[in-house]
């Protein structure tokens, strides 16, 4: 705004000193005057400029100086703020960074896995190994009334473990089997139509050896119960059996061979474990209902004497409160005599009093007769 109006100041006075020119021409005798007065003017102007500049320039530098201010705080907040940033940042990459290292060695122990699972012996391991630890789980270890592992039937055939369920049950066998190979191949997304198709049949026809061992080695009448189970340790290969092989469902149900997952084997097992629990507390139902009876007899002779001893307390009590009725008659008779002798004591005290010594004195003849 100053700067418009210094520029203004200046146009005005170029505009004058213009018009003095023409002006000086025609009056030659007053110029000189003018001149001076010209001069003057300019002088203040200058004078009135130069303090103008001096205070934009004070205002200039207060302004500057408080911009400078507010942008070196703004700058230290944001610098600050960014390295905030930047730490979390850090932190953040470490995490990353350890996360990447899980997932490498979990990608290791997936290739560990994948090649246990590639051979046929070490996959029955795995398999008999989850096996074992659910029952573990389930029945307790080393719980030889309930279960078996490695046992050995009467045909010589040895089952990965054995169940002694209540009857009419009996023992019921259970066998690990993982049948892997075309599974694989007829989930895999990579392969054709026509090897899924092979794969397909070629997987049911595992599956369906595995429940013909199973029923011919391990359900043995007179010896086993009339069914045995089935593990698939793959919750991903029942669930495939399941939903869209119902011939082999129902082929395992002909056979009585039940086919269970780990998840479904947990089930079952704890359903034996509260049936067993069950059966036992019931043994233990007559001896606990006589020793009540007894304990109600025992009772019953308790409560007899304990009338006995009521009545005793009660005859005890109406003695004491007699013998208390005696004692207080007998304390009220001696507070009456004390209250005789006192009174006694003071008429005896009031006639002495009253005697006339004075007359005893001039008749002493009444204590000679």
């Amino acid at each position: 705004m100053i700067n418009y109006i210094i520029l203004g100041v200046l146009i005005l006075l170029v505009v004058l000193v213009i018009y003095l020119l023409f002006k000086v021409r025609d009056n030659d005798k007053d110029s000189l005057d003018m001149m001076e007065r010209l001069s003057r003017f300019e002088m203040n102007i200058n004078k009135e400029i130069n303090d103008s500049f001096n205070i934009m320039n004070d205002k200039m530098d207060k302004k500057l100086d408080n911009m400078n201010e507010k942008v070196h705080e703004r700058i230290d907040q944001n610098f600050e703020k960014t390295n905030k940033t930047f730490m979390s940042v850090l932190e953040r990459l470490s995490k990353i960074d350890e996360a990447q290292k899980k997932i490498d060695s979990l990608s290791t122990n997936i290739v560990s896995l994948e090649s246990i699972l590639s051979d046929k012996k070490t996959r029955g391991i795995f398999g008999e190994v989850n096996l074992n630890n659910i029952l573990i789980n389930v029945f307790g270890e080393k719980n030889d009334k309930l279960y078996h592992i490695q046992y050995k039937m009467p045909n010589d055939t040895i089952a990965d473990s054995v169940v002694f369920a209540p009857a009419p049950l009996g023992m019921i066998a259970i066998d690990s089997k993982f049948p892997l190979e075309n599974y694989r191949l007829m989930v895999d997304k990579n392969s054709s139509d026509s090897v899924k198709t092979i794969a397909a049949k070629q997987f049911k026809i595992d599956v369906k050896k595995h429940i013909d061992d199973i029923a011919s080695k391990y359900i043995i009448p007179g010896v086993t119960s009339d069914q045995a189970m089935m593990f698939v340790p793959a919750e991903a290969i029942f669930a495939e059996i399941n939903a869209y092989h119902e011939d082999i469902v129902t082929y395992s149900q002909k056979k009585r061979v039940w086919l269970v997952s780990p998840t479904t084997l947990i089930s079952t097992l704890s359903m034996i474990m509260m049936v067993v629990q069950n059966i036992e507390r019931d043994k233990y139902t007559s001896v606990i209902h006589e020793e009540l009876n007894k304990l109600g007899v025992e009772f019953g002779r308790f409560k007899e004497r304990f009338d006995k001893l009521s009545k005793s307390i009660q005859t005890v009590n109406k003695d004491v409160e007699s013998f208390q009725i005696t004692t207080d008659k007998i304390k009220k008779k001696f507070d009456s005599i004390s209250n005789v002798e006192i009174q006694n004591n003071n008429l005896l005290e009031e006639s002495l009093e009253d005697i006339d010594y004075e007359w005893y004195g001039k008749n002493e003849y009444w204590w000679k007769t």
